[in-house]
């Protein structure tokens, strides 16, 4: 049976006795750490001096300190920086300062799974992976709720990981809504696996395909913009509440029999073996592999990829739309110049 931690299961004052290091201040650094403050935790930010991230940071009324002098002062270091400078920084300004029963953690356990970072027997391992960017994590938290996390231990030199990694958890939120427990393999593999097939690869080309197949059609492409993509939204806001099936309660019997009748038809066997594709280079190592290469070797085709997704038509129309309509310019999510 699935067993699901909430606030009345976890010691939220632990992890208050504890010093907290995060390393990095984008989407989850930001919100991570400002939900440990306003849960009464005692958290410092391990960052470049005079980069972008410390000036953001002081200027939310952190304090800042270099990363060595972070993971020396602190019991917890939460490494929140990029996958793939994870390993390089861990390298040269982590892993001498880490002294026995410190704890290591990770919101995502890419370089541990896939042997990047190797850490010393004495060390606890863990992570605390929140299942929503960042600034989710943050807007849920303000609004009284919380956004699910996962949490996992790698190594439990000290005996109480599990108990440090919940209340962490529940201290950023995630005990009001669940926390479950899985392994470093598992959240890996899954994550990535859902990021491309779905939630990120598959819907936006889902979403650029649908846009390209009216406009090329003949179809406006404001209208084309509505249909496939300002309308998904409100498609998920459903499922995400009650399921596929409260979506097909909520939608027309029209919309359902389209649904069930040509769903299968566009998402077929073909489409999964391609999906079981993706999965098997994830198991094997063979997509890790090629994105530390990428990111290794100056990441041409990956901004090659990132301009040309940037340069569609449905950006540009989309940008046009929001920028008319209300419904789009109050609580948003991300302000790029401040968090």
């Amino acid at each position: 049976m699935l067993k699901v931690y909430t606030n009345t299961d976890i010691d939220r004052d632990l992890i208050k006795n504890y010093k907290i290091a995060i390393i990095g201040f984008g989407s989850q650094g930001y919100g991570q750490a400002m939900n440990l403050r306003d849960s009464g935790c005692n958290v410092v930010l391990g960052l470049r001096p005079g980069g972008a991230s410390d000036i953001k940071a002081r200027d939310y009324g952190f304090k800042t300190l270099p990363i060595e002098e972070a993971v020396q002062w602190a019991d917890i270091i939460q490494i929140l920086i990029p996958d793939e400078i994870q390993a390089k920084v861990y390298k040269e300004q982590i892993q001498q300062h880490l002294a026995k029963g410190k704890y290591l953690m990770f919101s995502h356990g890419f370089n541990i799974h896939y042997g990047l970072i190797i850490p010393p027997q004495e060390i606890n391992v863990i992570t605390v992976a929140p299942k929503a960017p960042g600034h989710t994590v943050r807007s849920e938290y303000t609004a009284g709720r919380g956004v699910p996390s996962l949490v996992a231990v790698q190594k439990d030199f000290s005996g109480n990981s599990l108990d440090i990694a919940l209340s962490y958890a529940a201290a950023i939120g995630s005990g009001y809504t669940g926390v479950l427990e899985t392994s470093f393999r598992e959240e890996t593999e899954t994550d990535l696996f859902g990021e491309q097939a779905v939630l990120c690869g598959g819907c936006s080309a889902l979403i650029k395909a649908g846009f390209d197949t009216l406009v090329e059609a003949g179809y406006s492409p404001y209208m084309a913009y509505f249909e496939v993509c300002h309308e998904l939204k409100l498609i998920v806001d459903l499922i995400y509440q009650g399921g596929i099936s409260d979506m097909h309660y909520s939608i027309s019997n029209n919309a359902e029999y389209g649904d069930l009748t040509r769903g299968k038809f566009l998402i077929n066997d073909d489409v999964k073996s391609k999906m079981k594709k993706i999965l098997e280079d994830i198991q094997n190592g063979k997509y890790a592999t090629e994105f530390m290469n990428e990111m290794n070797s100056g990441s041409h085709n990956f901004k090659k990829l990132r301009e040309e997704s940037e340069n569609h038509t449905i950006e540009k129309i989309g940008k046009e739309l929001r920028s008319i309509f209300k419904w789009n310019k109050e609580d948003k999510l991300i302000d790029r110049l401040k968090n």
